[in-house]
């Protein structure tokens, strides 16, 4: 029986003195598969350590701007960015993106901020934060920062979803006191204040803790399925450390069940039909090391797994980080990272036929002049009601910082618009975010380095 522990606290923000170079990306965990983190090390020597990136970004300001701002007229989009973290007490690298409560604001997490000192030291474990619209400006609120320890730290590529109670439901990629070192994360719920008074703090109870067997390091969105269970993925954990998909039981205190064992590292979270069946990748599972694309069907009291797919790091592409998302007719859409006949990963379509998942290419991301091996989308893709698919790339783009694009089909192909190149300076850079739409058709987004702190922003793209 899993068991339920309350924490709440609220921090007062102040203006930080931190420099960006202060938030040193955590990569060199063992549980992080090892080709994204030798991507990611590699990767090191350019980007965050921001304080270089942002000192080229100065340098190069004047060329930059004048760039993006002829490209973006010619485009008819307009990008802004609504919000811009400081750092400290406020948050930094935002890695998740956003969710809509539908009317005027958004929820999302950073990964790093909040509580300077302690387990987490200058980083900070990171925070849950809403931005609201007033009319006039967006106005942040810190609804939860962790303390590192018990309450979980540092949420990742975590987002937060609306639970059918109303509460906010996430997970923390580490902390918890579940395993040894800084703990193998929690999934949490936060519910607002109560009673009366002035107070904005948030109650954060902790319905699960990973202890390494049953899995280590959540990663992406959970998902409520039709009965009211959480279902999510870890990164680590499990069988062979290759992750686990879990399921926690509300009708049992949020017990965990582990449904699978992917062997494969998933780096995001589960996409559920209308049948209850769940879809999931692997980041370098599969027949030949380099991804794959799994289905989980109920069957009897627990569920069969399907492998749909199997990436060859060919025309294919390679190491997807980003899950699939489905369409009316039950196709599967997604994106890999690496690979593709441009070497900078791929979007992709799985047509279901028959109770068969047939494979094509929609579109290769050409190779990145940075020669990073992880260049393409990491975040999950959204579509619009006339079909068109939106995404981020992690560091292509123009100038080598990421990108927001749309993919249109037409005649059978498909046409891709950059919506905006990052320039890692005041616009922000390296993307690891999905986007959300609000109801007039605008999209938004975070980008987890640049801005005038180097600690990332929000962004918004009006059509």
């Amino acid at each position: 029986m899993a068991s339920l522990e309350s924490y709440s606290h609220c921090t007062t923000i102040d203006q930080p003195t931190e420099s960006a170079a202060s938030f040193k990306q955590h990569r060199g965990r063992a549980r992080t598969p090892w080709r994204f983190r030798s991507a990611l090390n590699r990767m090191s020597m350019q980007t965050p350590r921001l304080g270089r990136l942002l000192a080229l970004a100065a340098a190069l300001a004047g060329v930059l701007a004048l760039l993006a701002f002829m490209m973006e007229s010619a485009q008819a989009q307009t990008y802004s960015v609504i919000y811009n973290f400081t750092g400290g007490a406020n948050g930094a690298l935002p890695m998740a993106g956003l969710t809509s409560d539908g009317a005027d604001s958004f929820y999302g997490t950073t990964n790093f901020g909040g509580v300077i000192g302690g387990p987490c030291g200058s980083n900070g474990c990171g925070l849950v934060y809403r931005l609201n619209n007033n009319g006039s400006g967006w106005t942040l609120t810190l609804l939860y920062t962790f303390l590192g320890g018990a309450d979980g730290q540092n949420p990742e590529t975590a987002g937060v979803v609306f639970g059918p109670d109303g509460g906010l439901y996430s997970s923390t990629f580490l902390g918890g006191g579940g395993c040894t070192g800084p703990g193998c994360g929690t999934v949490f719920k936060l519910w607002p204040p109560r009673g009366i008074g002035p107070s904005t703090q948030w109650v954060e109870t902790i319905l699960h803790r990973f202890n390494g067997t049953d899995g280590s390091g959540p990663v992406g969105a959970v998902i409520f399925d039709h009965f009211g269970n959480i279902d999510g993925a870890t990164n680590a954990g499990g069988f062979n450390n290759g992750g686990v998909i879990y399921q926690l039981s509300e009708s049992s205190g949020w017990e965990e069940e582990v449904l699978f064992h992917p062997y494969g590292y998933p780096g995001s979270g589960l996409t559920m039909d209308h049948a209850g069946d769940l879809y999931g990748t692997t980041f370098d599972g599969g027949t030949h090391l380099y991804g794959s694309v799994f289905k989980l069907t109920p069957s009897g009291s627990g569920f069969t797994s399907t492998d749909l797919y199997d990436f060859t790091n060919g025309n294919d592409g390679a190491y997807p980080k980003a899950g699939v998302i489905l369409d009316a007719q039950g196709n599967l859409y997604g994106a890999t990272s690496s690979g593709g006949s441009g070497k900078g990963g791929t979007v992709f379509k799985l047509t279901s036929s028959n109770g068969q998942y047939i494979y094509s290419t929609l579109y290769s991301f050409p190779a990145p002049s940075n020669g990073r091996l992880i260049s393409g989308p990491v975040g999950n893709l959204v579509m619009d009601s006339a079909g068109n698919l939106y995404g981020t790339t992690f560091s292509d783009g123009a100038y080598g910082f990421g990108a927001v694009f749309k993919l249109t089909p037409s005649n059978g192909s498909w046409t891709y618009t950059s919506l905006h190149d990052f320039t890692n300076g005041s616009d922000g850079g390296f993307p690891y975010s999905s986007l959300v739409f609000d109801p007039q058709g605008n999209l938004y987004g975070t980008a987890s380095t640049g801005g005038p702190y180097g600690a990332g922003v929000v962004f918004e793209i009006t059509p």
